[in-house]
Formats: C-alpha cells, sequence, structure tokens
C-alpha cells in the first residue's frame, strides 16, 4: 500500500509539473491569468494531500493505530483545498454554507483534539 501511495504521489507530482508547464508556454507565453493560477494551486494541493495520505498509511501500517488526529488534519487540508480552488460563478449560497460548516466542524475537532493531546 505504501508503495502503491508513493507511485500515486509521483504520478501526481508529474501531473502538476506537467500541467504547469503547458499553461506556462501556451499564448500568451509566461503569462497566467487567475483561473490558471487556481488550477496549478489545485494540482499542488492535490499533492500536499496525497503526501498526506501515504503519512496516514504509513503510520497505521507500521502502528497499526489510526492517528485521528492526523486523520483529521488531512480531512481539514482537504475541505481548505476544495475552498480555495473553488469556482464561485455557478454555485448557490448554501454550497458556501456546507463548506463553511465543514471547515468549522473538522476546525473545531482538530482543535479539541490538540488541546486533549
Amino acid at each position: 500500500m505504501s508503495l502503491f501511495m508513493v507511485v500515486v504521489i509521483g504520478f501526481a507530482v508529474i501531473d502538476a509539473d506537467y500541467s504547469f508547464y503547458i499553461k506556462l508556454v501556451s499564448p500568451p507565453v509566461l503569462i497566467l491569468d487567475v483561473s490558471v493560477l487556481l488550477e496549478v494551486f489545485a494540482a499542488a494541493l492535490v499533492v500536499l494531500i496525497a503526501i498526506e495520505i501515504y503519512t496516514n498509511v504509513t503510520l497505521y501500517l507500521t502502528a497499526d493505530v489510526i492517528h485521528v488526529k492526523l486523520v483529521v488534519a488531512t480531512a481539514l487540508m482537504a475541505v481548505a483545498r476544495k475552498v480555495i480552488t473553488l469556482d464561485t460563478t455557478d454555485l448557490e449560497p448554501l454550497y458556501f454554507v456546507g463548506y463553511s460548516g465543514l471547515g468549522l466542524a473538522f476546525g473545531v475537532t482538530y482543535w479539541l483534539l490538540w488541546r486533549g493531546k
């Protein structure tokens, strides 16, 4: 499983690099607009989330314990990634309420776990 995650992370890095390169050399060359930057950031954040999941899997395989704090941190990072790269043009206000509720719930959960140590 760890080897599989390393391969997935490797492909995610290659994909992020490739898409950034393609966007950079497409006309107008060396100029990136906001939508392109959001795509690049989304790809980079996917790599970071994959690394967090790899850490979760590795810890579970070595310690046979699920580290709840790390899992909650990974979920919080995934929700943050979605909010950061969210295309707000076609969304209803209820989506924002849902995402803010998810972020708040994971944030409070992480804070409670951090306080409890």
